[in-house]
């Protein structure tokens, strides 16, 4: 049987930390290919991009390119309006009667699972993976679903930090992959407009 990791998200900026996971999860777990879904509208952050979907998409794409069997779908931005995850698994699960999906999300997202769509639903079409975030590991011990914890250092990356690098003109490193840096500078995206470090 086919296994395929979804993982959704802003992606605003997509880091390497994202990159990390995605792979951690496909070792772990034993997944056939990883679909990134950036989301058109996220339910929980309406409003506060400065970016566009279709950048996101792009800049998405970029990070994973070349990598074996990571994946982007554009089902969200093609569906437009709010992203709810209950509607993109029932769109795999046509896609892919007879895959096994596994959903993979932060404790973050997690801790406030229960207030998204049809999480019953999400449940009965999806398994959850779920890896480590700063300030959420004692939810993940009293966490009552039944999901996969998975293993690795915890994630201190987040696409906030990096937009707030950007916009102090802080050095990146190797936190974002070039080709999305160049993207950046080539947008003048998280601010108006500036150089990104190396």
């Amino acid at each position: 049987m086919m296994r395929i990791g979804i993982y959704g998200g802003t992606f605003d900026p997509p880091h390497r930390g994202h990159i990390i996971i995605a792979e951690q999860a496909k070792k772990q777990l034993g997944l056939d290919c990883v679909y990134f879904i950036p989301a058109y509208i996220p339910p929980h952050k309406q409003h506060h991009s400065s970016t566009t979907a279709l950048q996101r998409m792009n800049m998405m794409k970029l990070a994973v390119k070349g990598k074996k069997g990571m994946k982007v779908s554009a089902i969200e931005l093609q569906r437009r309006g709010i992203s709810y995850t209950v509607d993109t698994l029932n769109s795999f699960k046509r896609r892919f009667p007879k895959a096994e999906l596994v959903l993979i999300i932060g404790a973050d997202n997690l801790s406030q699972f229960q207030s998204w769509k049809s999480p019953n639903i999400i449940l009965k079409n999806a398994s959850l993976a779920v890896y480590k975030r700063k300030g959420f590991t004692q939810f993940l011990k009293k966490n009552v679903l039944d999901c996969i914890v998975l293993k690795g250092h915890m994630l201190r990356i987040s696409s906030t930090d990096i937009r707030t690098k950007i916009e102090r003109g802080y050095p990146l490193g190797d936190l974002v992959p070039g080709a999305v840096v160049h993207f950046i500078q080539q947008h003048s995206l998280y601010s108006v407009p500036t150089r990104v470090p190396r």
